[in-house]
């Protein structure tokens, strides 16, 4: 049991050492001025790309969102791909003006398999393209800006792009909450200094834009692991292509109120982190060799998800040793509680920084906000045992269910006086 103890002594030490780029990361977030616009702005024509499957709940506030926006609506064309739908997403959003394709296939599913058939439908019916292509999703609600923000940093020369996700539903209950804050700090925390770092940030499912050129050299979207959109991002991360982050164009989608649909589909995401990494991890690490920050950065955030699951891995090993051979069970239950303590006050202390300097762009009431604010490193820990069944588990890409409208998000937020 001395080696469990000392183990579990050590896990947070090294934890720490692997996240060190974070709190580099916070202080710039925090402090440091993003640089002014070089070029002069353009009015870029935009292909807006969404693939939906049996969203007829939420899909006409997504496209009524776009024709909100203060972007020039000529230079704005939407295009669905209604897919293997059973309901009537694709005459919902034909009334709503979308350029709207359909396709029936069990045996390619999934969003990745989708956007290839968009984008080749789309490059059969015009010819002469676009300028750049955004990937949204159905249960997205956009800020009135949103294109014309993503637009300026297009205009400035970044071919690939990446807003600030926020949520339509974080005051649901702990799981959407959970979710929430997981995005928030992926977009303000990671991405933002990233961005002000000059290293690539990464792309987070939907709210991100390319330009023609990547179009192009990709041919039609060719991801179809089960995260493609981190397929992508390690894909142009490695072929030295840098994805630039854009915090003033904000989005909002609809977060999982199940913890079992929430287990689900982030049990997918860390099976298909573990299949880019596998597919990837040669040539990130010959782009380190090559000088590659972003490469490296991307490695680092490897290297704290495998490790999380080495620790609990090692833990269930001496502890069921000890069991075998007659140990000291309670001094190993005890060194492991400690452990799991001293992790839940860490992210306790990350969910206080992030509820305190995020509070306004919270769509929350305030008890709602302190609450999760106990429950966030709980959501956060269950990564750990969630990531170890993916080690072993294929789950099978499944559509999430999405129901909260845009008036229940808007009436939800006149309530808050928002």
């Amino acid at each position: 049991m001395r080696v469990l103890i000392l183990i579990n002594q050590l896990i947070p030490i090294f934890f720490v050492l692997i996240n060190l780029k974070q709190v580099f990361y916070l202080a710039f977030a925090l402090f440091k001025k993003e640089k002014k616009q070089v070029r002069e702005v353009s009015y870029h024509h935009y292909a807006v790309m969404n693939c939906a499957r049996n969203e007829s709940t939420v899909i006409a506030d997504l496209l009524d969102s776009i024709k909100a926006q203060t972007y020039p609506q000529d230079k704005i064309d939407v295009f669905v791909m209604a897919d293997n739908c059973t309901d009537n997403t694709a005459d919902i959003a034909a009334s709503r003006g979308a350029h709207v394709y359909t396709r029936i296939n069990m045996e390619q599913v999934g969003k990745g398999y989708a956007l290839q058939d968009l984008m080749e439908r789309i490059r059969e019916d015009y010819p002469d393209g676009f300028d750049g292509y955004l990937v949204l999703d159905a249960d997205n609600i956009l800020e009135p800006d949103y294109i014309e923000q993503m637009n300026k940093k297009f205009s400035d020369g970044h071919e690939i792009v990446t807003g600030y996700r926020n949520t339509k539903n974080f005051g649901d209950n702990w799981v959407s909450a959970g979710n929430s804050l997981w995005f928030l700090w992926d977009s303000k925390y990671m991405n933002y200094p990233r961005y002000l770092l000059g290293i690539s940030c990464t792309v987070s499912g939907t709210g991100f834009l390319f330009s023609r050129r990547i179009a192009e050299e990709m041919g039609a979207w060719p991801y179809h692991m089960l995260t493609e959109d981190w397929e992508f991002s390690f894909d142009q991360v490695t072929k030295g292509e840098k994805i630039a982050f854009c915090r003033q164009a904000v989005l909002y989608d609809e977060q999982p109120t199940s913890f079992i649909q929430s287990w689900r589909q982030r049990l997918r995401w860390c099976r298909g982190l573990l299949q880019v990494n596998a597919h990837y991890m040669k040539k990130v690490f010959r782009g380190i060799l090559h000088g590659s920050f972003s490469c490296f950065d991307i490695t680092l955030y490897a290297m704290a998800y495998v490790f999380s699951v080495v620790s609990l891995i090692i833990n269930l090993i001496l502890i069921i040793s000890g069991v075998v051979t007659g140990g000291d069970i309670m001094t190993a239950f005890q060194s492991f509680g400690r452990l799991l303590l001293e992790i839940y006050a860490m992210f306790w202390l990350v969910g206080v920084f992030f509820i305190v300097t995020e509070w306004k762009s919270i769509r929350a009431g305030a008890f709602s906000k302190l609450l999760h604010l106990w429950t966030f490193p709980v959501f956060t820990m269950s990564y750990v045992p969630l990531s170890a069944v993916a080690l072993f588990y294929k789950p099978k890409w499944k559509p999430i269910q999405h129901t909260v409208t845009a008036e229940q998000f808007h009436n939800a937020n006149q309530a808050r006086g928002k």
